[in-house]
């Protein structure tokens, strides 16, 4: 998912998402410890997104207390 997509996403939205990212990444997780991953890549990119969205997030209080 591109950075520009998660800025169109409200707050409640980025919310769900990440809670989704981070249960994807534990069902990833739990698939590499059994053996049975396939696409180790999907791990890094789950990653990423999670960073993404933790840096919108992260952005928009930083703008909210700038504004107050």
């Amino acid at each position: 998912m591109k950075a520009v997509d998660i800025r169109k996403l409200t707050d409640e939205d980025l919310v769900s998402k990440l809670n989704d990212l981070k249960q994807e990444l534990f069902n990833l997780r739990f698939q590499d410890a059994t053996g049975q991953l396939e696409n180790f890549s999907a791990i890094g990119s789950v990653k990423q997104d999670i960073a993404r969205v933790r840096t919108v997030q992260r952005e928009r209080e930083l703008k909210l207390r700038k504004e107050a």
